[in-house]
C-alpha cells in the first residue's frame, strides 16, 4: 500500500455532504469578509463547493441564509416583514411591535438573539453587517412599500426603537419592560413606529 495521502477532491460536492453545514459556513465567512451587500448567493455557493442551486433549495433568499447563518434562528425576517405589510398600512406600527415581540418571546429564538444584541453592541464588525441587514430587509422593506419621504432616517429612527426594545426587554431586562404585556408595548410603541415607518 502507498503512504502517500490521496489528493483531495476538487470541484462541486454532492448533496448529502452536509450540504447546508457547507453553504452556513462559507456565507458566515462571505458576510464576514464582504459585508450583507457585498454578498451574492452565488459567491457562497463558489466558496462552499456546492451549485448555487442548492443553496436556494435549502434558503429562501438572502435575507434567509444570514438569519439562519449569522443570527442563527430559523426565523426569516424577510418574510416576517411580508407578513406585517399584509395588513391596513394605518395599524403597520401596531402589528410591527407585535410581530417583533413574538419572535423575541419565542424560546427557540431568544437565547441566539440576545447573544446576537450583546455582539452588536461589542463588535464592530458584527454592528456593520446588522446596520446593512435591517436597512435593506426590515425597515427598508417596510419603507419601500410605504414610500415615506426621508426614508433612511426614518427607517434608522424605527430600527433604534426596535433595538431599543430588545436590548432593554431581553438584554439588561429593565423590570418594568420585561413585566409590560404585549398589548401595553404595542399600545406605547405601535404609534411611534407608525409615525416613523407610515405617516406623512
Amino acid at each position: 500500500m502507498s503512504d502517500e495521502t490521496p489528493p483531495a477532491r476538487r470541484g462541486r460536492r454532492p448533496a448529502g455532504e452536509d450540504t447546508r453545514r457547507l453553504i452556513t459556513e462559507a456565507a458566515r465567512s462571505e458576510f464576514a469578509d464582504k459585508g450583507y451587500e457585498g454578498t451574492s448567493l452565488r459567491a457562497v455557493a463558489r466558496v462552499a463547493g456546492v451549485d448555487p442551486a442548492l443553496v436556494h433549495h435549502y434558503f429562501d433568499g438572502k435575507a434567509d441564509l444570514f438569519a439562519q447563518s449569522v443570527v442563527l434562528t430559523r426565523v426569516n425576517p424577510a418574510v416576517m416583514v411580508d407578513r406585517v405589510l399584509q395588513g391596513p398600512l394605518d395599524t403597520l406600527g401596531e402589528r410591527l411591535v407585535r410581530t417583533f415581540l413574538a419572535v423575541w418571546d419565542d424560546a427557540d429564538n431568544q437565547e441566539r438573539l440576545v447573544a446576537l444584541v450583546r455582539a452588536v453592541h461589542t463588535n464592530d464588525e458584527v454592528a456593520a453587517l446588522m446596520r446593512e441587514f435591517v436597512a435593506r430587509e426590515i425597515t427598508g422593506r417596510v419603507t419601500r412599500r410605504t414610500q415615506v419621504a426621508g426614508a433612511p432616517l426614518r427607517g434608522a429612527l424605527a430600527a433604534a426603537q426596535l433595538i431599543g426594545l430588545a436590548t432593554t426587554r431581553y438584554v439588561v431586562r429593565m423590570p418594568a419592560m420585561v413585566e409590560a404585556s404585549h398589548d401595553d408595548l404595542a399600545a406605547w410603541l405601535g404609534p411611534v413606529l407608525q409615525g416613523y415607518l407610515v405617516d406623512p
